[in-house]
């Protein structure tokens, strides 16, 4: 037993030196497009989806939704919806029909070609963390989120090629709000290559946003009409309600040609019925009717069902995230989705107020829960804490050993007499080792995932190390990340070509957001 323990004590030190080694490394290309692994997983029987998707539909004809925007409710008008002051009742006839040109796929697209992206059921795209008012970490502790933070979270979003799309990781709230569009998109053009995002906070500011990565990547207009250069994420009020510049934005996104991922975001209990199925169904009707707007603005647009459910503490009312109900929404979503013939959207998360074990196990089951409802997009599946109020930058680390675990999952492996090696069977005598193979020897450099910030020494290694944790490494991780950051090819040009865009319109004013 002894001689057992030394010996695997000795090759966890040699796997322990080869991740180390690998931190520093690229990682694989085949990150940067990934498909789901598995099948979809089912918690409900089809009549009982189709019974919610029925009492959605009953939910947006017989209690309608709340819209505040006037043009809106106007488009609903049109297209026979009974309009009551600002509440909008909208027939199921007019769901069916928005069903049918909404697009079941559709390619996003990048400053780099080989970071476009394929929107469909069965694309797997992660992203980070995003709306945090405040950033942290272990060298600098909490703090307001400004302008260095959003450029830094661009850069740790570039740097790992498991992120696929880019978001507003921090807000930058020294810069006033009537300019941070500029910023922000600035911002996205001068550090990365990836699908940008675009807030939609108002006309103007989504115009404008357009305009610059049309300037920067020198777009022509129809390319800006019949690609998609930018995306939104629109939340709903929920119970029931879209306000003034979420339905504003559905509508601008939509007759750009541009995506709007419409995403209620539905606490059980709170926000939304208590139970699983009933929380589901208010999700599922604000999302159709979300969906709907779009088409009407414009019928193909771009769009994604989208679904941010999960339940409250109902002891402190505070949001939670990763729990069995959290996971079985995801699910649940995944199979409406599907119903309904859409690519989605969902989410992970943390409750957690620091980078600890119980960030890690809320975020790890909320992105179990994503792969198990095959959702085209995961939100928030690095960095967010404390129910998306801070961005962690060890916790985007760890969280990053996770999503990379997950994209090797999703990477083929081979039965192939060469891979299932009875040569090397036959040349190891019983009670022996492989550790010399042939077939060993041909395959150990990059024959598993080497880990980003896992420390798989033995307890003496480990000791003589420092005795670091897992987030005394990820700080070392991060900050080597940012030492070595290198801007893509051509973010300089193409900052150059909105400069003068942006010097105009603060001049001007900048463009005030929409209450």
């Amino acid at each position: 037993m002894e001689q057992e323990t030394r010996r695997r004590g000795r090759a966890g030190g040699r796997g322990a030196r080869q991740a180390a080694d690998s931190k520093s490394a690229t990682r694989s290309l085949a990150y940067r497009q990934l498909r789901h692994p598995y099948e979809p997983q089912s918690i409900f029987g089809a009549d009982e989806i189709n019974s919610i998707h029925k009492t959605a539909l009953r939910v947006l004809e017989e209690l309608g939704m709340k819209i505040l925007l006037p043009e809106a409710r106007e488009i609903f008008a049109k297209a026979g919806a009974k309009v009551v002051d600002e509440m909008v009742f909208i027939g199921s006839d007019i769901i069916d029909e928005a069903l049918k040109t909404a697009p079941a796929s559709f390619k996003l697209h990048a400053a780099n070609p080989e970071r476009e992206q394929i929107y469909e059921t069965g694309a797997l795209l992660f992203m980070a963390g995003a709306g945090c008012p405040n950033a942290t970490d272990n060298e600098r502790g909490r703090r307001p989120g400004d302008l260095q933070a959003f450029e830094e979270t661009l850069k740790l979003q570039q740097a790992f090629d498991a992120i696929h799309l880019l978001g507003p990781s921090v807000e930058p709230q020294d810069v006033p709000i009537h300019l941070r569009h500029y910023a922000m998109t600035r911002a996205q053009l001068a550090y990365t290559d990836k699908p940008m995002f675009i807030y939609a906070r108002g006309r103007d500011q989504v115009f404008q946003s357009i305009e610059m990565i049309q300037t920067a990547l020198e777009l022509s207009d129809d390319d800006v009409a019949g690609q998609i250069w930018g995306w939104t994420n629109i939340n709903s009020n929920s119970p029931r309600m879209l306000d003034n510049p979420m339905a504003q934005g559905i509508i601008d996104f939509a007759r750009m040609g541009q995506l709007s991922v419409i995403t209620p975001f539905c606490l059980a209990g709170a926000m939304a019925p208590i139970t699983v199925s009933g929380a589901l169904t208010l999700q599922h009707a604000e999302a159709l009717a979300g969906i709907a707007l779009a088409q009407m603005a414009n019928p193909g647009a771009p769009v994604s069902y989208g679904g941010f459910s999960s339940n409250v503490d109902m002891k402190s009312g505070s949001p939670a995230f990763g729990t069995p109900e959290h996971v079985k929404m995801q699910v649940g979503a995944g199979q409406l989705a599907r119903h309904v013939g859409l690519p989605w959207r969902s989410a992970s998360g943390a409750a957690s107020n620091t980078c600890d074990m119980q960030a890690a196990t809320e975020t790890d089951m909320a992105i179990w829960g994503g792969l198990m409802g095959n959702a085209t997009l995961m939100i928030h599946a690095a960095g967010w804490l404390e129910g998306g109020l801070s961005f962690g930058y060890e916790k985007f680390i760890n969280d990053l050993e996770c999503i990379q675990s997950v994209a090797e999952l999703a990477q083929p492996t081979s039965g192939s007499d060469a891979e299932i090696g009875f040569d090397a069977l036959q040349e190891v005598d019983p009670g022996g080792h492989f550790f010399a193979t042939a077939h060993t020897m041909a395959r150990y450099q990059d024959a598993f995932y080497q880990p980003l910030v896992a420390d798989l020494n033995n307890f003496g290694s480990w000791e003589e190390a420092g005795s670091l944790t897992s987030t005394d490494r990820a700080t070392q991780v991060w900050k080597q990340t940012l030492s070595d950051f290198k801007a893509p090819a051509g973010c300089d040009e193409r900052v150059a070509r909105v400069e003068d865009l942006i010097s105009k319109g603060t001049e001007a004013g900048g463009a005030a957001p929409l209450d």
